[in-house]
């Protein structure tokens, strides 16, 4: 019986092999690549919102409290947006008329809440607190960045998991006093390293094995 491939097939065959390979094995390294860009995460990227409120001015030169604002972060699982009449205790006396705070007043005369764009969004089978993180001594620069020098808020971290297992696998590296939580410029002492391991044990900070346990965050 005659030979049915030419020997040069077993050559395109065999090229043939390589050529997937390599083409699945690329694909498969930018599809991994991709899930760390902000395109998927979110992270670095501003919204547009109904108005365009600067944390840089109201924290960075104003000096004004998260906790005026976000005024259950202390006490909830979530950390509050603020009601227009939040704005409006400031806004009645000041910039009454400026055309950008427009939605504002309309807010608050309509009793119409604004629709903000939420910013730092978990996806739903991810449980946080932020009342257990604040009293366990983790700053809100630690997860948010240093919001009082950001004009339009942005997710700075990525909020992956990995990320988040960063700091549960080494929650000294992290912790700062509960009187620094909300200083968003404090740095840890460079005269007393020892700081955050004292404050893991002073504030009974879980141990690795059960801040990385799944039900820890998955509920």
């Amino acid at each position: 019986m005659s030979q049915i491939f030419l020997r040069p097939f077993n050559i395109y065959s065999k090229l043939s092999i390589v050529v997937t390979a390599v083409l699945v094995g690329g694909l498969s390294i930018i599809v991994f690549g991709m899930s760390w860009t902000g395109y998927v995460t979110g992270q670095g990227v501003t919204r547009d919102q109904p108005i365009q409120f600067s944390h840089a001015h109201h924290v960075g030169s104003m000096g004004i409290d998260c906790r005026y604002c976000h005024s259950t972060v202390e006490e909830s699982a979530f950390a509050n947006i603020p009601p227009t009449k939040t704005c409006m205790n400031c806004h009645a006396q000041i910039w009454t008329n400026a055309p950008i705070l427009e939605p504002v007043r309309a807010s608050f005369r309509d009793n119409r809440p604004l629709q903000w764009w939420r910013i730092h969004d978990l996806p739903d089978f991810v449980y946080f607190n932020h009342s257990i993180h604040v009293n366990k001594g983790v700053g809100c620069a630690t997860c948010h960045g240093q919001v009082d020098r950001m004009p339009l808020l942005y997710q700075e971290a990525s909020l992956q998991m990995r990320w988040c297992l960063d700091c549960h696998r080494n929650p000294a590296k992290y912790v700062r006093p509960r009187d620094q939580v909300f200083n968003m410029n404090w740095e840890p002492p460079a005269d007393d390293p020892g700081l955050g391991e004292r404050l893991v044990k002073e504030y009974k900070i879980m141990d690795v094995r059960q801040l990385t346990s799944c039900s820890t965050c998955h509920r």
